[in-house]
């Protein structure tokens, strides 16, 4: 079991290299559980090799308490299990990439 806690949707996020926005946090059902995924898009502004942006999906994995409690700052924290199975990392990202259109996608 891992804890992940969910940040402000649509404000930006200090990354080394530029910044990520999270903007939406999606509930997916398959085979016969949840799993969470959050769609963010990020922008590289501090490189050696100039300035890009993309999208992306993190997901932290099967939901199994759902915003059961609230962290120091007050954002809530989920239980999640995270994906270890490689067959099933591989349709989750096919869904993923059919539905919202995002090529990267990343397990924690």
């Amino acid at each position: 079991m891992s804890r992940y806690t969910h940040l402000e949707l649509n404000r930006d996020i200090p990354a080394p290299a530029g910044y990520y926005t999270p903007q939406k946090e999606v509930r997916l059902k398959y085979d016969g559980r949840e799993v969470l995924y959050v769609l963010s898009h990020a922008m590289v502004d501090a490189s050696c090799c100039g300035k890009t942006d993309y999208c992306q999906a993190l997901v932290p994995g099967y939901i199994l308490r759902w915003q059961a409690e609230k962290n120091k700052e007050g954002l809530p924290v989920s239980e999640v299990e995270p994906i270890s199975d490689e067959q099933v990392r591989d349709r989750i990202r096919k869904i993923i990439r059919d539905t919202e259109n995002i090529s990267q996608t990343e397990f924690w």
